[in-house]
C-alpha cells in the first residue's frame, strides 16, 4: 500500500557542549550527550523515532545523509524492518559507500536508529507497546544507576557524598568505574560506595577495558569480598574475548560484556566462546531492535542474562519482553540529560524499577524545548 512507504526523514543531533569537569572512565572522557536522532513519517501521516549513539565525533556520522543516503531509505516500507535494516547495513561493503564516502560507523550508527524508528512506527500501528510487540513478558524491569565516575579533582569525600545522595533518592543499584588508578586506590573507592550503600544493594564494577589480564585476575580476587553482582569489561580490548574466557574460569564473579562490539556477530561469538556471562549490547550502537531481539533469543537459549548498555527508556521495551531481562541502565541528570529531558512523559525510575508507559511504539513523546536547546537539523526530506 501507498501509504505505508517512508515519505519523510528528518535527521537531528542531540549533543550538549562539553563539561567543564567531565565525566571520566578507565582511559577516556564519556560524553554526555552525543546522538543521532532520526524521525520517520509515512504517506499517510504515521510518525516514528530512534536514536543512535556516538563516542567519537558526531558530525562524520550524520554526513551520508548531505550525500545521497536518504534516497535509500524513502520509498521503503517502515514494516519490513528486516528488509529495511539489511538494505542499510549492507552497504557497509558496497562500492556507493566508497564513492560516496560513507563510513562503515556512520552507516552502523544509521541502520541502527532507523531500525528503532521503524519499530516505533510499527507499535504505534499495531495500537501497543514494544514491550508487548516483542513479547510481553513484563511491564517494568530492574533499573540500576552508573555513578563514582572519575572526575579532576575528586576526592574520596566527594565520592561518598555522590552516592549516599543516590541512596537518599532511592536507587538500589550501582555501577562504579574502576580501571584509571592502582587496584590498592580503586579498591579504597570500591570499599567506600560498599560501605555507603550497604549489602542490601546491588554492585557493579566496571573497567571499560582497563587492566591487563594479570590485573584483571588480581582485581577479581580483591573485589570478591565485596559481593559485585558482575564485573563489566575487566580486560583490554586486543585480544578480549580469548582473555575473557581465561579470567571467567578464575572467579566465580559474573562477567559482563558486548557494548563494545560493531555487530551482532561479535556478541554471538563472546557467547559461543563462554566469555561472559551477561550480555551488554547496545541496540543504538549497533543492530536496533530488529538485531536485539536475536540477541536476546540467543541469550535465553544460552543461559545468558540481558543488561543492555546505555539508554533505559529505548532498551527497557527489549529487557521486559524477555525471561533472561536483569536490568537497564540509568545515568543522573549531568552525566546524561537526555534521560528525562529529551522526553515529555519519560518512565517512572522508583525503588530500583523502570516501568513502562503504556503507549504505543516506545512510548515516548519527544520534548520540543528539548530539541530547540541541544537539537541540531543536519537533513530534512521534502514533504
Amino acid at each position: 500500500m501507498k501509504e505505508d512507504i517512508i515519505d519523510f526523514i528528518e535527521v537531528l543531533i542531540l549533543k550538549s557542549p562539553p563539561e567543564e569537569r567531565p565525566h571520566w572512565v578507565s582511559h577516556f572522557v564519556v560524553p554526555n550527550a552525543n546522538e543521532l536522532m532520526i524521525r520517520i513519517k509515512t504517506k499517510d501521516g504515521l510518525e516514528g523515532f530512534g536514536l543512535a549513539t556516538s563516542y567519537t565525533d558526531i558530525e562524520p556520522i550524520v554526513r551520508p545523509f548531505k550525500n545521497h543516503l536518504a534516497e535509500e531509505i524513502i520509498g521503503m516500507n517502515p514494516f519490513y524492518p528486516e528488509l529495511l535494516y539489511e538494505k542499510i547495513f549492507n552497504l557497509t561493503d558496497t562500492k556507493k559507500a566508497s564513492e560516496n564516502k560513507w563510513s562503515r560507523e556512520a552507516i552502523i550508527r544509521i541502520s541502527a536508529a532507523l531500525d528503532i524508528a521503524c519499530w516505533d512506527l510499527i507499535g504505534k500501528k499495531a495500537k501497543l507497546p514494544l514491550y508487548k510487540v516483542f513479547g510481553g513478558y513484563r511491564n517494568k524491569v530492574p533499573c540500576y544507576i552508573t555513578c563514582a565516575y572519575y572526575r579532576v579533582n575528586k576526592s574520596n569525600s566527594e565520592l561518598e557524598d555522590e552516592i549516599l545522595k543516590l541512596v537518599d533518592q532511592g536507587h538500589k543499584a550501582f555501577k562504579i568505574k574502576v580501571g584509571a588508578l592502582s587496584l590498592a586506590e580503586d579498591m579504597k573507592r570500591v570499599e567506600i560506595v560498599r560501605d555507603a550503600i550497604g549489602y542490601d544493594r546491588e554492585l557493579m564494577i566496571d573497567v571499560n577495558r582497563g587492566w591487563n589480564l594479570k590485573t584483571a585476575i588480581e582485581g577479581c580476587k580483591l573485589l570478591k569480598q565485596f559481593k559485585p553482582t558482575w564485573i563489566e569489561e575487566p580486560v583490554r580490548w586486543a585480544d578480549d574475548r580469548r582473555e575473557l574466557k581465561i579470567l571467567s574460569r578464575k572467579t566465580n564473579i559474573p562477567i559482563s560484556g558486548g557494548e563494545s562490539e560493531n555487530t551482532i556477530f561479535g556478541c554471538r561469538s563472546l557467547i559461543e566462546e563462554n566469555a561472559i556471562q551477561i550480555l551488554q549490547f547496545d541496540c543504538t550502537m549497533f543492530g536496533g531492535f530488529t538485531n536485539g531481539k536475536k540477541l536476546a533469543a540467543l541469550c535465553e537459549l544460552n543461559h545468558v542474562e540481558v543488561a543492555p548498555h546505555h539508554d533505559c527508556n529505548i532498551h527497557a521495551h527489549l529487557v521486559a519482553s524477555t525471561p533472561m531481562g536483569k536490568t537497564v541502565e540509568s545515568f543522573d541528570s549531568i552525566r546524561d540529560p537526555l534521560q528525562s529531558g529529551l522526553f515529555e512523559n519519560p518512565p517512572e525510575i522508583k525503588d530500583g524499577w523502570i516501568k513502562l508507559n503504556d503507549q504505543p511504539g516506545l512510548g515516548l513523546t519527544v520534548s520540543d524545548k528539548c530539541i530547540k536547546k541541544i537539537g541540531k537539523l543536519v537533513y530534512k526530506s521534502k514533504k
